[in-house]
């Protein structure tokens, strides 16, 4: 048995649900697909799929075996190509997902000039501000920002992220400026309201009583207007309406142009990451790998976060 040929054979097969349409695809009779199958089962002692005569689904069994050959399948194609005169030439699809606002802004843009290097390769962007499950929903690598939580996949800081309170001149010549992170409970304070979304609050670094040293505390500000979209409270915050607590990527724009004005920069917590995160696996697939080495070089360019809308 040709192992390799028949774990193509069986891709196809679950991939078009269809044992003649995947047949088709390769030039050959159906009953020699059937039989490739037949001796695929035996060999592994399992049922694969569930054939009818109307349809054919994929077994508990099959569809855990399915994502094995999709991904040695992949590392086949990459290792011929890894090796091939044209050098490193990745290809298949490539499914990355991000938070929505930071992906907006810094994901997406990056898409099209990655494909123009690897045209062979084809993209899903997912953006979504809830925690996807990577091997759960078959995405290849996520971006996140922020501490990351504990679990079993694997994460590579790929750029620095600051968080830093910011207002508008407007709001600061009518309010005034805070000086202390405890005067921030007299100003307006954009808050997330997502239960899921700065459950500790707004981070700040504070000398320590009597100790040259600093420790890291973190205050719930209140104020009359929160929402769950961020790029709301960026909004409201360049229409004067309070103070907010944002990262450098989604304001460093206004406040070199002045339309908003950093406060407290003297108590700012130290940067936490901005991190590509991939399922735990010997050997990463081409595409990925380039992918999260494309982003980390862009990201370390020194003029990217100042160009970057």
């Amino acid at each position: 048995m040709d192992k390799l040929k028949v774990f193509e054979s069986f891709v196809s097969v679950a991939s078009k649900g269809s044992l003649t349409a995947a047949a088709r695809a390769e030039g050959v009779a159906p009953a020699i697909m059937g039989r490739r199958l037949d001796a695929l089962e035996a060999h592994l002692g399992v049922k694969l799929l569930v054939r009818t005569t109307r349809r054919i689904s994929l077994t508990h069994e099959g569809t855990a075996f399915l994502e094995d050959c999709q991904r040695l399948l992949s590392d086949v194609a990459n290792a011929e190509a890894s090796v091939s005169a044209g050098g490193l030439k990745a290809s298949g699809h490539l499914r990355i997902t991000a938070p929505a606002g930071f992906g907006r802004r810094h994901v997406a843009p990056l898409v099209p000039k990655f494909r123009s290097i690897h045209p062979e390769v084809s993209v899903s962007l997912n953006l979504s501000d809830r925690v996807v499950d990577l091997a759960g929903e078959g995405f290849d690598c996520a971006v996140r920002v922020g501490d990351l939580p504990d679990s079993s996949l694997v994460s590579m800081r790929i750029a620095d992220n600051r968080r830093l309170c910011v207002a508008s001149p407007a709001y600061l010549a009518l309010r005034g400026t805070p000086k202390l992170p405890a005067d921030l409970n007299h100003h307006d304070c954009l808050t997330l309201s997502s239960d899921a979304s700065q459950t500790r609050g707004w981070a700040f670094k504070v000398p320590q009583i009597g100790d040259e040293g600093s420790e890291l505390i973190h205050l719930k500000p209140a104020g009359p207007l929160d929402c769950s979209d961020g790029q709301v409270l960026h909004d409201w915050c360049l229409s004067g309406w309070g103070i907010a607590w944002r990262s450098t990527w989604e304001v460093e724009a206004e406040i070199r142009s002045g339309k908003l004005v950093p406060v407290l920069e003297d108590f700012a917590a130290p940067s936490n990451g901005i991190h590509a995160v991939f399922s735990q696996r010997k050997h990463l697939p081409l595409r990925v790998r380039l992918w999260i080495d494309f982003l980390k070089q862009e990201y370390s360019q020194p003029h990217y976060w100042k160009t970057a809308t």
